[in-house]
């Protein structure tokens, strides 16, 4: 029966109408303490007729639990993290848990808010693609560490930071890739997208100290590119790493450069989508067939890849599978069951198509 309220019923109408303690009541739409099954039947059935609804704050204030996840990530719109949050929302739902999600564009300021904004409402745990370096800019997640909010750090590690981490194995998938393009015969293979530097380093040893300061993915991939160059004595060519920022439009004016070196390069491993696309137009600019005239491979594989002409050899990340095991991780942490904070390492796919090809001399 619909209820008659011109306001929302309380507790105590509930409980009256269902015939016990306002009490009972309280435990029972609070999912708190023991109830008995006919009572707790009774409740929710009054509860219904009325057309109570649980005032989520006033719960969260006598149980201290809020059903509720906070996911903090650098940008719900690349297909990446909306991969995630998917996996993370699809755990989290069947465990009758909510998630508030915020997007920071990369921004440790905004981070930082945003991690302020998920204390303050209470949530019971957070999962964070965070953009802090070192545990010296990480301040913000220990506090919620503080507040007794459990943290799992998904996509990135945090150095310094010993906190449950699931992530993939960046390198080693970088490593592989590009030793693909070298049994295919490549000796001079393009890295797009490097460290956001103006002055391109020419030491190797610079090139990486300077990766390391910045975001921990970046620095995996280039020293898996790295790893993969010394098993084939290939000499490092820093004219042949990006740098500057990471956009769409900066890797095609860095492919458009390296394409105009005296001894271009022959391959391109490209680290994310838009560095794949920018290189994309570059080399439609320059009037160069993939395959035919260079080759590609690029990271995180999407639909659009695969319809490509030729169709696109991509490194496919399990985006939900990394989202539904940071939920799982940070459940068991927040119902007392989580060991000692450990890295969990996801498997990547080579999804093999028709990108890569010996190399053509131009």
């Amino acid at each position: 029966m619909a209820s008659e309220h011109s306001v929302p019923p309380t507790i105590s109408e509930v409980a009256a109408a269902a015939g016990v303690g306002r009490s009972t009541a309280a435990r029972t739409l609070g999912g708190y303490g023991y109830v008995s099954p006919e009572l707790r039947e009774r409740v929710l059935a009054a509860a219904e007729r009325l057309g109570y609804r649980a005032n989520a704050l006033a719960r969260s204030m006598s149980t201290g639990v809020t059903q509720t996840l906070g996911v903090i990530v650098a940008d719900i719109a690349n297909p990446f993290f909306g991969g995630v949050v998917r996996g993370i929302s699809d755990a989290s739902r069947a465990r009758g848990v909510e998630t508030l999600v915020l997007s920071t564009h990369e921004d440790l300021a905004e981070e930082i808010a945003a991690t302020d904004v998920l204390i303050d409402k209470r949530v019971d745990g957070i999962v964070v693609a965070s953009a802090a370096l070192d545990v010296g800019s990480a301040a913000h997640i220990q506090q919620a560490r503080d507040r007794g909010i459990p943290v799992v750090l998904v996509d990135r590690a945090v150095t310094g930071l010993l906190l449950d981490t699931v992530v993939i194995d960046n390198r080693a998938a970088a490593r592989d890739a590009v030793a693909k393009l070298v049994a295919a015969g490549h000796r001079r293979i393009g890295f797009v997208w490097g460290p956001p530097l103006e002055d391109r380093p020419q030491r190797r040893r610079e090139l990486t100290d300077v990766a390391a300061r910045n975001l921990w993915t970046d620095a995996q991939r280039l020293q898996g590119y790295l790893d993969a160059l010394d098993d084939a004595g290939i000499l490092f060519d820093a004219d042949l790493v990006m740098v500057g920022r990471k956009t769409e439009e900066n890797a095609e004016v860095e492919v458009t450069r390296m394409l105009g070196l005296e001894h271009p390069p022959t391959a391109l491993f490209c680290t994310e989508n838009d560095a794949v696309t920018g290189s994309l137009r570059a080399l439609r600019a320059a009037g160069l067939r993939v395959a035919d005239d260079i080759s590609l491979i690029g990271f995180d594989d999407s639909s659009w890849a695969a319809v490509m002409e030729p169709p696109l050899t991509m490194i496919e990340q399990p985006t939900l599978a990394l989202g539904t095991r940071a939920a799982e991780v940070l459940f068991a942490a927040i119902d007392g069951e989580s060991p000692a904070p450990q890295v969990h390492t996801l498997r990547t796919r080579f999804v093999e198509r028709a990108s890569v090809a010996a190399p053509r001399e131009r």
